[in-house]
């Protein structure tokens, strides 16, 4: 089977087949999203664990994806123009196998992988290169054309979005009009960026896109100005897991950006469409309250979680009109700045504790003894009083906007 036969054909399916029969390997071709598009029927059986749970699920596994980022392979397909190999990976099911990235005109469009039963000879190579070509090519051809139904979605959401849509008939009947797919239940996860950089939310962008792909629910992705917005739904399995679902996808997004401060929330589930933009704005206020403090890892993602975080900017601009200080927490910060103590951290873990020793301690890393002592220092200096409820909320609410302030 010549390479001039297989640069005649526009199916990808009839590609993936003619490629595996030519190699005598299982042959994969996956979008730039790690969306499966075709797979061979020949040597079927000699797929690994990784490609099984590919084709189940039509798409690279959460884990799988996490694995691929850390090894930098993922970061390789986005460069490396020619086919490499990619070695065994056990912990995920990988046996060793070739890729090439689908390239046209300098985008990559799509993924081959071919296991290596056997070692592939640079004549392969070569050839699984040519062949790369023509699949990008005719990959970019169906972006385009997947282009326009995207954009058409992203302006149905947002319209949901800004209450263009009086009632959910209305959004129904314009939904199976357009041919989209609304999800019984969803939540929305929204993600921006500490400060504008173009070039940060498209990476944002990006990583978001393709974790959300690889969930195992309904997700719809698209950008409001400097936000992502994700929309994550289930159509019966599933319902009232969503927030589990939001919360480990956040986790997972946040773990590709060390060095940059990602602001992220998630709304409550809902079950009617028309409460979209209401789960929408609740993942903004979950963003708003987490940029007030100026440290997005002390809040929750979740607006059913957020507590009295939803109320610090009020408090405070009230504090800040009535001129309010706490001289109690002012003693504690001039004694940690005179004698080099810590009484202000140990007064803020002991009140998330629900003031017990035993968890305090463990969570500040010393003795109980020494805590006990810290908070008779406390004790000496202050008039806190820890069996009154109202006092320890008061004195919490207090030093979250003292550290705000800072």
């Amino acid at each position: 089977m010549s390479l001039e036969k297989i640069l005649t054909l526009t199916n990808i399916n009839d590609i993936t087949d003619m490629v595996s029969t030519y190699l005598k390997k299982p042959v994969v071709i996956e979008n730039e999203q790690f969306l499966l598009l075709a797979y061979s029927s020949y040597y079927i059986e000699h797929f690994d664990q990784a490609n099984r749970q590919t084709i189940f699920t039509k798409h690279w596994p959460i884990p799988i994806l996490e694995k691929f980022m850390d090894e930098g392979i993922v970061e390789q397909l986005k460069t490396v123009q020619h086919p490499f190999r990619v070695k065994q990976i056990e912990e995920i099911g990988l046996n060793q196998r070739v890729v090439v990235s689908a390239v046209h005109k300098g985008q990559v469009f799509g993924f081959i992988w071919v296991q290596e039963t056997e070692r592939m000879q640079d004549a392969d190579l070569d050839f699984l290169h040519e062949v790369s070509h023509h699949i990008g090519k005719l990959l970019h051809q169906k972006k385009q054309l997947n282009m326009k139904k995207d954009e058409e979605k992203n302006e149905f959401y947002q319209k949901i979005i800004d209450e263009v849509y009086q009632t959910e008939n209305q959004i129904k009947w314009e939904a199976a009009n357009m041919g989209i797919l609304i999800p019984e239940t969803f939540v929305v996860n929204v993600f921006t960026i500490a400060q504008s950089d173009a070039e940060l939310l498209d990476e944002l962008t990006d990583t978001v896109s393709l974790f959300a792909n690889a969930l195992n629910h309904f997700s719809h992705v698209f950008t409001n100005q400097m936000k992502v917005v994700v929309i994550i739904g289930s159509n019966g399995k599933g319902k009232g897991m969503l927030a589990d679902s939001a919360h480990d996808f956040t986790n997972t997004v946040l773990s590709q950006f060390h060095d940059h401060r990602i602001f992220p929330g998630i709304g409550n589930e809902y079950s009617s469409i028309l409460q979209l933009r209401k789960s929408y704005l609740e993942a903004l206020e979950v963003i708003n309250a987490a940029k007030f403090i100026g440290q997005p890892e002390q809040l929750p993602f979740e607006y059913s979680k957020l507590g009295i975080f939803r109320y610090l900017e009020m408090i405070s601009n009230h504090h800040t009109k009535t001129n309010y200080a706490n001289k109690d927490l002012q003693i504690l910060e001039k004694k940690d700045q005179e004698s080099q103590t810590k009484l202000l951290q140990t007064l803020e873990v002991y009140l998330l504790n629900n003031c017990r020793i035993k968890p305090t301690a463990e969570q500040l890393y010393i003795h109980t003894n020494t805590l006990k002592y810290r908070l008779n220092q406390i004790a000496e200096l202050t008039s806190i009083d820890f069996d009154d409820m109202h006092s320890r909320i008061q004195y919490y609410i207090d030093l979250q906007l003292m550290k705000q302030k800072k």
